[in-house]
């Protein structure tokens, strides 16, 4: 399903965007910049009961419509729909998360090369702390960003132009990107276990985060060992508070912070 003209005025609205006038690289950091601020990461859907559907529809239905958020799998895949509307090249990317020094599984994650301006850009809306304007793949050397300084590098083994990448942020590795492009329904398996394994992380507390426009962060979070839902606030120096939270006010600052209407809190396993 390809967006119509009136899918993507309500997109833009969504993200507090104008259409750009063209498909150039400063018109995609600013899409992405205004994404990142308006819609959250989040993983609610799996402890509320919903099903997480990859098809455009619904994921138009559940961001533009329902003004939720989503994570990597539905806001990257939201994205990709919008930037090709608006004529931009776009793949869709596996990558595998780094815990610690390994790799995840493949198709751990999925972030988007963009054509702009004649060069291969990183997107990523999905990955919560993350770059906030695009990256160049094809740059080795460090490329500064409000979040931080990132580094695109060949991953160890890797050859040819069709060989792995690592993204890393301030030495440390985030994730290693598969340079072949893939399908949505590539993506659906893993998405599957992401949402009912034991062993995913993302079944095992909810998180709805989003950056604040000093720099910091907030985000709601709760997981069965800590009880309760916690509201955390990161300032830009990286300093944190935390405040638990009872369930009215919990559902509360769903409204406040990310604009997300509830009649029930989700429930951490």
């Amino acid at each position: 399903m390809g967006l119509t003209p009136d899918h993507v005025a309500a997109y833009l609205d969504r993200i507090g965007a104008e259409r750009p006038g063209r498909t150039g690289a400063a018109e995609l950091a600013r899409l992405q910049e205004a994404h990142l601020d308006a819609v959250p990461f989040e993983n609610l859907s799996i402890h509320l009961g919903e099903p997480v559907v990859l098809e455009p529809a619904a994921l138009l239905e559940k961001i533009v419509d329902r003004r939720r958020g989503g994570f990597c799998y539905e806001l990257n895949g939201a994205f990709a729909a919008l930037l090709r509307a608006l004529g931009y090249r776009v793949d869709l990317l596996a990558a595998r998360v780094f815990d610690g020094a390994r790799p995840g599984p493949p198709f751990d994650h999925l972030a988007l090369r963009v054509t702009a301006d004649g060069s291969a850009w990183l997107a990523d809306v999905g990955f919560g702390r993350f770059a906030r304007r695009p990256l160049l793949l094809d740059e080795r050397g460090e490329q500064c960003d409000p979040v931080g300084a990132f580094t695109v590098l060949p991953s160890a083994g890797s050859a040819g132009a069709a060989g792995g990448l690592d993204v890393v942020l301030d030495g440390e590795p985030l994730y290693r990107l598969d340079q072949r492009p893939y399908a949505t329904a590539d993506f659906v398996p893993t998405c599957w276990w992401q949402t009912t394994s034991p062993d995913s992380h993302f079944t095992r507390g909810t998180t709805c985060s989003r950056p604040t426009p000093d720099g910091g962060r907030v985000t709601l979070t709760s997981t069965r060992a800590t009880g309760g839902t916690r509201l955390l606030r990161t300032a830009p120096d990286g300093t944190r508070t935390e405040e638990l939270l009872a369930a009215d006010a919990a559902l509360a600052a769903y409204r406040t912070h990310f604009g997300i209407v509830l009649d029930r809190l989700p429930t951490a396993p």
